[in-house]
């Protein structure tokens, strides 16, 4: 090749550009500003989308407040600790966050994980708010987001079924004012309940029970502008959006009316600490039983079910934004760097780990939200709360917070899976095994349980594959075509020979069409059952090999060197009784 063609290589120039690309990668101006998305949207910002945003930041931060109180009380934190962590993280989300529908903030599956480390010290969760910012911040730096692909389906399936039935267990005592522990499991939960069942109050049991039936008739109703009218359509849509809100409201008016009346017959949430957070690092030291923690034990109690925190936050996140994101590429390394610094910086304001929240993404999409500002417009909303109205948190019923987790719970708990069994048995057994584990030891151990159990499931595939066998014509004659897979390896050499020898037919075409991968011990295996079909007078052809197999198969054994085929006239090639031939290539 002339050394003066654009294409030719000079000495050290491939290797320059390579490195000239990385730098110009990593230091471009336009990669920083894909790293900071608030850069690129917001100099086409308009007044439409800032009207879209504010009316989407209000509805879903009208649904934040209930909800942010409800998930600490299910962490067993004070209830402003929920709040601050639908606060700072909407602040940090607005700079990062490459998803206009997400909204970050606690949700109930990190609560209930939360929960044992909270038992210990309240501190904990500051630190699991640190600790869960830092392992995302470098899983986006190191940009390992595809290990995430590795968790299949059934196993994220199963474990949000078991974190919504533990959840939904958990909240039976406030929702009946029974006393006793609620239990760190679904199947302790249930336990404690039904053992302290005689202990129930019905004021409050009824007040739930209500609750849950509002919620759910709220959401059912139907708007149809002919009925309700234009500002009515509006107003009433508001309503069934904000529904938990809107319960929230009126059951702590209720509250406050029966006090003033010289009646309590509620178990309310109690006085909230209003106003901004204490602004600091986490705490890496605590007290426990009397003995002081040093960061070192702290870790030690985190050990490593802790890791199912983080874990757990990004599985939610990029699962949502994926859901909402339609046809639009979801760029995980941002969502990762975005949600380990919603958690990293919102540590330092007294926050419990946040995540993507499905059930205020779904209604931050559905209030027409144009960009991230939404979740900058939602902070503010429960800031101006916590800030300036925390005296009226104090009369929420605790059984119509409980309401509002139960119905929540309703959303996500799914068996679809489950009705796969006559197509997919093995993955519903993986299924099954998360959920029982989850509900029985853990969510933490069920998820370890699903995903050990997934691996498992698909080596178990890899090692034993299938060969299709096909009868097939040749001319006149009955012959058999085996279509081989695209691995061929691991232990599965006797398998494949004891598949080859089943065909009866006198002429076996052997098609490696889908062939990627074939170990050195699976050809032997080929080899020697291609050599004992011949001495029974039975002729192999191999059909459609690449070079490489080719090479191994004829290093393996140089006697097939004639018999592989290149090529789609196979017919007309044994019909001519070429099988002499080394290679016929079209």
């Amino acid at each position: 090749m002339d050394s003066d063609d654009p294409r030719t290589p000079l000495l050290g120039h491939e290797r320059e550009s390579r490195l000239v690309r990385a730098a110009r990668k990593l230091c471009g101006l336009e990669s920083w500003r894909r790293r900071v998305p608030i850069s690129i949207w917001l100099p086409k910002y308009t007044l439409q989308c800032l009207y879209r945003d504010i009316i989407a930041g209000i509805t879903v931060g009208l649904t934040s407040i209930p909800q942010g109180i409800a998930y600490a009380m299910v962490a067993g934190l004070p209830p402003q600790v929920g709040l601050y962590s639908s606060i700072f993280p909407g602040f940090v989300y607005v700079l990062f966050g490459s998803c206009k529908d997400v909204t970050v903030g606690p949700t109930a599956v990190l609560a209930a994980l939360l929960a044992k480390y909270v038992a210990l010290s309240p501190d904990f969760a500051c630190l699991a708010a640190f600790l869960s910012g830092c392992i995302i911040l470098l899983l986006g730096v190191l940009q390992l987001g595809f290990l995430l692909d590795f968790i299949s389906k059934p196993v994220i399936s199963g474990f949000t079924t078991a974190a919504a039935l533990q959840i939904s267990a958990s909240q039976l005592k406030s929702l009946f004012r029974v006393t006793g522990s609620s239990g760190n499991t679904f199947i302790q939960a249930l336990v404690n309940f039904f053992k302290n069942i005689k202990t129930i109050h019905l004021w409050d049991s009824v007040l739930g029970i209500a609750s849950i039936i509002f919620l759910l008739l709220v959401k059912r109703v139907k708007l149809r502008g002919r009925v309700w009218g234009g500002w009515g359509a509006g107003a009433a849509r508001c309503a069934v959006r904000a529904r938990n809100a809107l319960l929230v409201f009126l059951t702590s008016a209720l509250a406050y009316i029966l006090y003033r009346s010289g009646i309590s017959p509620f178990a309310l949430t109690g006085k909230i600490e209003g106003g901004l957070p204490q602004f600091g690092p986490p705490a890496f030291s605590t007290r426990v039983n009397n003995q002081t923690l040093g960061f070192a034990d702290m870790l030690q109690s985190f050990g490593l079910e802790g890791l199912a925190l983080p874990l757990v936050a990004v599985l939610e996140s990029i699962a949502i934004a994926k859901a909402f994101a339609g046809s639009a590429a979801v760029d995980g390394t941002q969502e990762m760097l975005a949600l380990g610094a919603c958690n990293l910086l919102a540590s330092f304001a007294q926050s419990m780990p946040a995540t993507g929240s499905f059930t205020r993404t779904a209604l931050n999409h559905a209030s027409g939200v144009m960009t991230p500002a939404g979740a900058f417009f939602k902070a503010c909303v429960v800031l101006a709360a916590v800030t300036l109205a925390s005296g009226a948190f104090a009369w929420i019923p605790r059984a119509a917070l409980a309401a509002v987790i139960l119905v929540a719970m309703l959303s996500i708990i799914d068996f679809s899976v489950a009705a796969l069994w006559r197509t997919s048995k093995s993955e519903v057994c993986v299924w099954a095994l998360t959920l029982c584990t989850g509900a029985a030891a853990g969510l933490e151990y069920g998820i370890a349980a699903g995903a050990c159990a997934d691996v498992l499931r698909s080596l178990a595939h890899a090692a034993r594959p299938h060969i299709l066998l096909q009868p097939c014509k040749v001319g006149a004659a009955a012959s058999s075509r085996a279509v081989l897979p695209a691995r061929l390896q691991y232990m599965c050499g006797a398998r494949a020979a004891r598949q080859l020898r089943g065909s009866a037919a006198q002429l076996l075409l052997l098609d490696a069409k889908h062939l990627l991968h074939i170990d050195i011990g699976v050809a032997e295996d080929i080899i020697t059952v291609i050599l004992e079909l011949e001495q029974e007078g039975r002729r192999v052809v191999l059909w459609n090999f690449e070079a490489k197999h080719q090479q191994l198969f004829e290093q393996i054994n140089p006697n097939v060197k004639g018999k592989f085929f290149n090529g789609i006239n196979i017919e007309q090639y044994l019909l001519e009784g070429e099988a002499g031939r080394t290679s016929v290539n079209f």
